[in-house]
């Protein structure tokens, strides 16, 4: 398994002229887990939702067709894929014949299997169906007014504080800002915090958070630092966490973690998706 500097991930790249599933570079998920503390069974379900919105193929007739495509790779599996190799893979695709969109998804879901080391399930909407995309607004309550209570330079879960007053919420910031710990490009999300337990410091939240904005962190990374800082700092009974990253190069990915008894399936793409 290569590391992330030998990935394609801040190299120049060449698209492909042909479809080639090698393209996607794996990642293992155990590195990021042990620097957060993670070694053993996990304290959270979910999975990473991507959602790629520039698919295309050839069908036997060499017509090009355009779909949306869907997989989430589960938080269990022990790796992720490198976004940039999957781009390139997907561009690879273009170049591909397939009988039917049905060959398509067996194809991309055999790829990813491969890579991830899980079984994924690939869904392929054609324009007919592009409808079920339609965009929402999360439902919560937005912190982004509060005057956060400091400005860290790097995530601290000591910032975090909690009343003793029991709530069920969801607390919502649009302005999640982290950046690519390899090219340094910033990526931004909105991120839905739902919880029940001791009322969480809504400014105390948004110090917390803006000390993401120059941290290195992929997005499952940053998702499951933020489930297991607010999960030990504020003694949460349940906690869910999910943040819709807007796309770049034509795929989002939108990452769940939370624990039993909340709801795993992620949400619709919010309006900058």
């Amino acid at each position: 398994m290569g590391t992330i500097p030998e990935s394609p991930l801040g190299r120049a790249a060449r698209y492909p002229d042909a479809y080639d599933p090698g393209l996607l570079y794996p990642v293992e998920r155990a590195p990021q887990r042990a620097a957060l503390g993670l070694t053993g069974p996990l304290p959270f379900g979910g999975a990473d939702h991507w959602t790629a919105w520039e698919v295309g193929w050839l069908d036997l007739e060499r017509r090009p067709r355009a779909g949306i495509a869907t997989f989430a790779v589960p938080c269990e599996s022990p790796r992720i894929v490198e976004s940039k190799s999957v781009k390139l893979w997907l561009a690879s695709v273009n170049h591909a014949r397939f009988a039917t969109p049905t060959g398509l998804r067996d194809a991309l879901a055999r790829d990813l299997s491969a890579a991830i080391g899980a079984t994924i399930e690939v869904a392929i909407d054609l324009p007919d169906t592009w409808h079920r995309h339609a965009r929402r607004d999360l439902a919560g309550v937005c912190i982004d007014d509060e005057t956060p209570a400091s400005r860290p330079a790097a995530p601290d879960a000591t910032l975090l504080r909690a009343a003793t007053d029991r709530v069920d919420e969801t607390l919502l910031t649009h302005g999640f800002r982290a950046v690519c710990p390899v090219t340094g490009q910033p990526d931004y999300a909105t991120i839905a915090i739902a919880y029940r337990g001791p009322r969480l410091d809504r400014a105390a939240l948004a110090g917390y958070l803006s000390g993401f904005r120059l941290h290195p962190g992929f997005h499952e990374h940053c998702v499951e630092r933020i489930f297991l800082d607010i999960a030990g700092a504020c003694r949460t009974e349940l906690l869910r966490v999910e943040a819709r990253f807007t796309r770049r190069g034509g795929v989002d990915i939108n990452p769940v973690r939370a624990t039993p008894g909340l709801s795993l399936a992620p949400s619709a793409p919010t309006f900058r998706q």
